[in-house]
């Protein structure tokens, strides 16, 4: 019975320090040195205001708000105001080119503050005349078509390059495609409303 009593008396140590150690301590204070407490009086509670939040900007809408050039980089970017494409030797739009002109005009409409210029290009076969006269009719074509649609004519210029400015350079079918075109470019904003 001995080793029972041990073992019931090693036990009941156990808990007693475990107890013992659980127990709160008083907290410790600082002696008192016999100075005074200086209390200072509370701010008066003020019903706090939350912070008028800025709008969230719409980063198309500072760019398009910025210079011109980024603009037209942010336009080439997204595929807005695309370019119209041409056969050889002539003027006529294409499905392809009116349903471009649609898109290019929706665009237009929603962005009544800019102007802009259409280029018309031609590839390099035929006098530097002949194309500066066919580009023109490209660019004029392209112009109508969007009046037609709804654009003010008063937004749009257009201006000829001909030959000189080609998109490609190579010699062929697959590049002069390329460069029988009316291209789009903001070169104005104007007041509105």
């Amino acid at each position: 019975m001995t080793l029972a009593r041990n073992r019931w008396l090693l036990a009941l140590a156990v808990v007693s320090l475990v107890v013992a150690g659980c127990a709160k301590k008083k907290p410790q204070t600082a002696p008192d040195l016999g100075a005074s407490t200086v209390t200072t009086p509370s701010a008066p509670t003020e019903e706090v205001q939350p912070r008028e939040q800025a709008e969230p900007v719409d980063p198309t809408q500072a760019i398009l708000a910025g210079d011109l050039a980024r603009v037209n980089e942010y336009l080439a970017a997204n595929g807005l105001l695309g370019d119209v494409y041409f056969d050889f030797d002539k003027a006529d739009l294409r499905d392809e080119a009116r349903s471009r002109l649609a898109r290019n005009a929706d665009w237009l409409k929603a962005h009544p503050e800019f102007e802009v210029t259409i280029e018309g290009h031609c590839d390099e076969r035929g006098t530097n005349e002949y194309n500066l006269a066919l580009g023109e009719r490209r660019a004029a074509a392209a112009k109508d078509y969007l009046g037609s649609l709804g654009v003010a004519a008063s937004r749009l210029r257009t201006l000829s390059y001909g030959e000189e400015r080609p998109q490609c350079m190579d010699q062929g079918e697959p590049c002069w495609s390329r460069n029988r075109r009316a291209h789009f470019l903001v070169t104005g904003r104007g007041n509105v409303g």
